[in-house]
């Protein structure tokens, strides 16, 4: 059986500022094979990669991402609410990120943030990014809004698309083969290993969220995901490789 992909989620946040360049850094480091962000708009429709409609948690701002200029969001301080050693940290671009990837030859997540806060041609303009930089193989997309991830398919067929969900959904592998998508993204107490077979005999991935603890890791690996997705892309290296 080979072993799950690692997906550091928001970079390797429990030891780093949340979707910051010192996060996705760290995660390099840590050996992760992707990394998963989340994406919105601002208010002059720049993509904007933070896991909140609002930046108060996160930085030391305050307000709707969809009521600041990306001027306004580059002055924020991203890092200090974590620890003060992460002072200056910036949020990132979207464009910014996918630079990165494309440096580093990583697999990237990107979250669409679609709902309870619409932003108009999100998807078009995530799309043309990815284009931009030629990393439609690299890249999946996720949503918990699936209309979402059928407009991506309609646009880019190559990208890859999976759904996000937190219920326990009755054949998951149907539903996302319905709407077109590769993937399924539960969280990952939902899922057991007859969803995972049944997925993975119809060529739906299964990729879980937010995968932390080792034992939770040690289960993910033997029912057989494609991809883990955790805060702890150390933990996870040690329980698939033993290092």
């Amino acid at each position: 059986m080979s072993r799950p992909l690692i997906y550091a989620h928001r970079g390797a946040s429990s030891y780093a500022p949340e979707n910051t360049f010192a996060s996705y850094k760290m995660a390099i480091e840590m050996e992760a094979d992707g990394i998963e962000i989340d994406v919105h708009k601002s208010k002059d429709g720049h993509l904007v990669v933070c896991h909140d409609e609002k930046v108060d948690r996160t930085t030391n701002g305050k307000g709707y991402i969809k009521d600041l200029t990306v001027e306004e969001l580059k002055l924020l301080d991203a890092g200090s609410w974590f620890n003060e050693s992460f002072a200056n940290e910036r949020i990132p671009l979207l464009e910014e990120v996918l630079e990165l990837v494309k440096m580093e030859n990583i697999l990237l997540n990107i979250e669409l943030k679609n709902g309870p806060i619409f932003y108009k041609d999100l998807e078009l303009d995530v799309v043309n990014a990815i284009r931009a930089y030629r990393l439609e193989e690299k890249v999946i997309i996720s949503s918990f809004n699936h209309y979402s991830l059928v407009a991506v398919k309609k646009l880019e067929s190559k990208i890859k698309t999976g759904i996000l969900y937190i219920a326990g959904m009755v054949s998951p592998w149907k539903y996302a083969k319905s709407i077109g998508s590769d993937a399924i993204h539960p969280l990952f107490m939902t899922i057991n290993d007859e969803v995972v077979k049944e997925c993975i005999q119809n060529d739906v991935m299964v990729n879980p969220f937010t995968v932390d603890r080792e034992s939770d890791m040690i289960l993910m690996k033997n029912i057989g995901v494609s991809s883990i997705i955790t805060n702890r892309p150390d933990a996870g290296r040690k329980v698939f490789y033993g290092i």
